[in-house]
């Protein structure tokens, strides 16, 4: 196993190679917050601040455990076929009204999510704009413009959640929460709008990296006759999240080093081929993912993609191709 390594620059461990990762995120002193500041310092005291410290992903301990269990089953009882058919559709509708592959890789897996949710077509660009402007302020490269907007955003988003769980459609990916909601005793309301926010937060940059990196490897000349084949193996050999943090809740051993209180590691999920994560943290919409990009992908048909250029959004975490067409 690798051991942890110093990085005197940035001031963090370095955690790589899929053993010393999979210990580091099962590890029960190491959390996904620092201790000191469970929301960014940047978002507190506004509304996207709140979203930030109500979300699963961004706890731990009973705030995490339970609203996960309810996320995870919530998400399992939307069958795989029913994401793909509508990803197939949704996908395809926003090519048909002549999207750009820049803006389709980002909206078409958002809107998708927001669909199995239970919102009408007519709402799915109001969602995926305001998703867009809220996932904005997540990075610690955000601008006081950018968190602004995401504070405007976050409001709408709430607004909008509120009103759709008081009339889910039946079978609606929203009704399922609620009701597994209710069912596993998480009866936080904020925290149950909040972490509906929160699917479709992860869904925009992490699915818009897969699906444009599936674009990336096709230009480079993958195979795509098999659009689920090709989503899993660029997961693994492109994923668009490369790595994440962890924070030591207390005087700590990591693979035989000792870790203070309050000191972080960066873990490279990328090079250990866990770009959705593991254990307890683990992505639990996994399997939707894989699903929806496959379904954007095979919206595409066997048409041959123009010349595609790219560059790579400004993230610390990501790699997500922005496309000029």
């Amino acid at each position: 196993m690798q051991e942890l390594e110093w990085d005197a620059g940035r001031g963090v461990w370095i955690a790589a190679g899929s053993a010393l990762v999979e210990e580091v995120l099962g590890h029960p002193a190491l959390r996904v917050r620092p201790p000191t500041e469970a929301v960014p310092q940047a978002l507190a005291g506004g509304s996207a601040g709140e979203v930030f410290g109500a979300l699963v992903r961004m706890n731990d301990g009973e705030r995490h455990a339970v609203p996960k269990l309810a996320l995870q089953r919530a998400l399992a009882a939307c069958a795989h076929s029913v994401a793909r058919a509508r990803a197939h559709e949704v996908a395809g509708r926003l090519l048909a009204q002549g999207s750009a592959f820049g803006a389709w890789t980002f909206a078409a897996p958002v809107s998708t999510v927001a669909s199995l949710l239970g919102f009408s077509d007519a709402q799915l660009p109001a969602v995926a704009r305001w998703m867009g402007h809220f996932v904005a302020c997540l990075s610690p490269l955000s601008s006081a413009a950018q968190i602004d907007a995401a504070h405007a955003a976050s409001l709408r988003l709430l607004a909008a959640m509120r009103e759709l769980l008081q009339a889910a459609p039946a079978g609606s990916l929203a009704a399922a929460v609620a009701h597994e909601a209710q069912a596993a005793g998480w009866n936080h309301d904020h925290a149950v709008l909040a972490n509906l926010v929160g699917l479709l937060s992860q869904t925009y940059e992490a699915s818009a990296g897969l699906l444009g990196n599936c674009l990336v490897a096709i230009q480079h000349g993958a195979d795509r006759s098999d659009a689920a084949r090709l989503a899993a193996q660029v997961m693994l050999a492109d994923p668009p999240i490369l790595n994440t943090r962890r924070f030591a809740a207390e005087r700590c051993q990591v693979a035989g080093v000792t870790v203070e209180a309050g000191q972080a590691i960066l873990v490279m999920l990328g090079d250990a081929q866990r770009g959705f994560g593991h254990g307890r943290h683990a992505c639990p919409g996994q399997q939707l993912a894989l699903q929806i990009a496959a379904g954007c992908l095979e919206a595409l048909g066997g048409t041959p993609l123009p010349q595609l250029t790219w560059t790579y959004r400004a993230s610390l975490n990501a790699r997500i191709p922005e496309f000029q067409q």
